[in-house]
């Protein structure tokens, strides 16, 4: 009970905040418009197939879960995409923003000001210090949406030849050496590796906000963090786990269990999805 208030007070404060769709945003399964080219809200996105794909946590005769067809950005969304955003929308801006809504101690604490998010080269790095409310804002404007968590994991489980290298030993352990050697500051977009879909920088980069980020276990007493399923950072988080040797999708997990709406860290930014 406690949980679904959660997610409903997460969900009701999303509402209010949700902007009007700009005139002639694409639908989520439009790929052309009517003169046959690609929709503006839909330019510099990748089309991913319908498909299917094993959850963290289920019963090994649990079917794997389908996922329908859609688009998802190439790239995180970079500082100087969201200084775009701010400029048009200055309630979203490091000043400006409601404590409500965004942790306002790391809130784009990298910038130097408002609209200042650094030179040529830092306005390529992908933005971090974003609370969920502040992406979920931003792909709004842009006629988008969070991509949810089983269409990122999806996503991500390619590696950079195989669609779904979810299995593959070597993939996994690649993905651990990744997560464990973060760069800081982060790097440009456009230099990391694209995986079999085309896809960019969905590992080692950024952590990356999903639209049902509390859709994860949570206690029966909970009372916000503080109630998370602790399990998840000890040996007994592989209990029911559908492959207890993908630690990386183990750590996704626990960073998303210690979510509000209103966190922002320097690691954890986003991408959007249509």
């Amino acid at each position: 009970m406690l949980r679904l208030r959660a997610l409903l007070g997460t969900t009701i404060l999303a509402a209010l905040l949700a902007p009007a769709a700009p005139a002639g945003a694409a639908t989520a399964g439009a790929a052309r418009g009517a003169d046959g080219r690609t929709p503006r809200a839909q330019r510099g996105m990748v089309a991913i197939p319908a498909g299917s794909y094993r959850p963290l946590y289920g019963r090994p005769s649990d079917p794997p879960a389908r996922v329908a067809a859609f688009r998802l950005d190439r790239d995180p969304v970079t500082r100087g995409d969201f200084l775009a955003f701010v400029r048009d929308e200055p309630r979203w801006r490091r000043s400006a923003v409601r404590p409500l809504f965004a942790d306002r101690a790391d809130y784009l604490a990298d910038w130097r000001g408002d609209l200042d998010a650094g030179d040529a080269r830092d306005r390529r790095r992908p933005v971090t210090g974003v609370s969920w409310f502040a992406a979920r804002a931003y792909c709004a404007a842009q006629g988008k949406r969070l991509p949810s968590v089983a269409e990122w994991e999806y996503a991500a489980a390619a590696s950079e030849t195989r669609h779904d290298a979810a299995r593959d030993g070597a993939f996994v352990q690649h993905l651990v050496s990744l997560y464990a050697s973060r760069p800081r500051p982060l790097p440009p977009v456009d230099g990391a590796a694209a995986n079999a879909y085309g896809v960019r920088g969905l590992h080692g980069v950024a952590w990356e906000w999903v639209a049902d980020f509390n859709s994860v276990l949570v206690s029966d007493d909970s009372r916000g963090v503080g109630g998370r399923d602790h399990d998840l950072f000890c040996a007994s988080a592989a209990i029911g786990a559908a492959d207890p040797s993908n630690y990386p999708a183990f750590l996704r997990y626990a960073v998303r269990a210690g979510l509000t709406g209103r966190t922002t860290m320097t690691t954890l930014g986003f991408r959007c999805a249509a």
